[in-house]
C-alpha cells in the first residue's frame, strides 16, 4: 500500500474509475482533496479539449490525478462510405430526441500523438492507459516528466504484459466491471475472470502494485481486495452515483435500481463489449443486428446520447454501470470515500 501511494502521491490506495464520456471535474477534484487519485477520461477529447480540461482540473484541485486514454488496437475504423448507411439504420434514436441524422464527419476520434502531446503539457500525476500496452516510447516520456503509468489488464497475461511494458500500476479490472471490456490479448468474450478469481493470481505473478478493480463499492469490497493481496482499490460505479459525477438523474437512478445479475454485456452502443443496463435502446439495436464497427458506432450513438442525457432520456442512453451497483448508496463522493477509506483498517 505504502509503495502505491509513495508512487502516485496519494494518501489512500482509493483511485476514482475513468469515465470516458462520464467525467467531471468536480468528481475528479473531490476524490484528489480527500487523498486518493481522481481520475478524468479523455476518451475522444482532442488537444484543446484536453487542455482546457487540465486547467479546469488544475483550478479545481492541486492535488495529483490521473487523466485516462484509450489506446489504439488497430482495427478501429475511418469514416467511410458506409457511414450514412448505420447512421440511417439509428434513424428513430436521432428522431425521438430531435436531431438530424448525422453526416458523415472527417475522423471518429483524434490521433493518440495528438492526445499526448496535450497530456505531456498538463502533466498530470498519472497517465492511465487502457485497451493495450503503451510503447516504449510514450513510458519512457511519460516517466522522463515524472509522470506515473497506469494500465489496466482483465487476465493474468495482460497484467504480465503491461509490467514487462514498463507500466508502473496494473489495475486488475474484474469482469463485474461497468462499462467497456478493456481486454487486449485475446476477445473481451473470452477474457471474463472475477476479481476475486483474478487479483491472487495477478498478485503472484507481477512485483509491480495491483489496483483492484470491479463492483467494489463499500468498506467489505476494500477489505476483500486488500485480504486477496491488492494494494489498492480503483471505484467507479459507486463515485459515478454521487451527485459530482456528470450523470443525470436517470443515471443514477438505474443504478441505485439494477440488480447484479440485470447487467448485461452489450456491443449495441460502441461496438465494443460493455456492461451496463439493457434498456429500450440496446434491446431495439441488438434485436436489429445492426451495429457498425468500433468507432463508428460510438460516434453514432453519441449524438443522440448526448442529447438523451440533456433531456434526462435514460432509455436512450448509454447506462454503464457494474455488478455492485445496488451497493451505491451514498450521495456524496466524501460519503463514498470514507466509507471506503473505513475498509482500509488503517484509521
Amino acid at each position: 500500500m505504502s509503495d502505491l501511494c509513495d508512487l502516485l502521491g496519494i494518501r489512500h490506495p482509493i483511485l476514482l474509475g475513468a469515465f470516458g464520456g462520464l467525467s467531471s471535474v468536480a468528481l475528479t477534484a473531490a476524490v484528489s482533496d480527500a487523498g486518493g487519485l481522481g481520475a478524468y477520461g479523455l476518451y475522444g477529447y482532442d488537444g484543446e479539449r484536453i487542455r482546457e480540461t487540465a486547467a479546469a482540473l488544475r483550478a479545481a484541485t492541486d492535488k495529483p490525478f490521473a487523466l485516462n486514454i484509450w489506446l489504439p488496437t488497430g482495427d478501429e475504423v475511418e469514416p467511410g462510405p458506409q457511414h450514412m448507411v448505420f447512421a440511417q439504420a439509428l434513424e428513430p434514436f436521432y428522431e425521438a430526441v430531435g436531431v438530424p441524422v448525422p453526416q458523415r464527419p472527417e475522423r471518429y476520434l483524434p490521433s493518440l500523438d495528438e492526445q499526448l502531446d496535450a497530456i505531456w503539457e498538463a502533466a498530470p500525476a498519472a497517465l492511465s492507459v487502457v485497451f493495450g500496452v503503451p510503447s516504449a516510447e510514450i513510458v519512457d516520456e511519460a516517466h522522463r516528466r515524472g509522470i506515473r503509468v497506469t494500465g489496466a489488464a482483465t487476465t493474468v497475461a495482460e497484467a504480465v504484459a503491461l509490467e514487462e511494458g514498463g507500466v508502473d500500476v496494473v489495475i486488475v479490472t474484474g469482469a463485474e466491471s461497468a462499462g467497456h471490456r478493456v481486454s487486449f490479448l485475446k476477445p473481451a468474450a473470452e477474457s471474463m475472470v472475477g476479481l476475486f478469481a483474478l487479483v491472487p493470481q495477478v498478485v503472484d505473478a507481477v512485483s509491480i502494485p495491483v489496483v483492484a478493480a470491479g463492483a467494489i463499492s463499500d468498506r467489505r469490497g476494500v477489505a476483500a481486495a486488500r485480504a486477496l493481496g491488492a494494494d489498492g482499490v480503483l471505484v467507479g460505479t459507486a463515485f459515478l452515483a454521487t451527485e459530482e459525477s456528470a450523470a443525470n438523474d436517470a443515471h443514477r437512478a438505474a443504478i441505485r435500481a439494477t440488480p447484479a445479475e440485470a447487467t448485461v454485456l452489450t456491443r449495441a452502443m460502441s461496438g465494443r463489449l460493455a456492461r451496463g443496463v439493457r434498456n429500450r435502446t440496446v434491446r431495439a439495436i441488438e434485436a436489429s443486428g445492426t451495429i457498425a464497427p468500433f468507432p463508428m458506432q460510438n460516434w453514432l450513438t453519441g449524438r443522440f446520447r448526448a442529447e438523451a442525457g440533456a433531456q434526462n432520456l435514460g432509455e436512450l442512453q448509454s447506462l454503464w454501470l457494474g455488478q455492485g451497483s445496488k451497493l451505491a448508496t451514498r450521495t456524496t463522493a466524501a460519503e463514498v470515500f470514507a466509507e471506503l477509506r473505513a475498509g482500509l483498517h488503517n484509521g
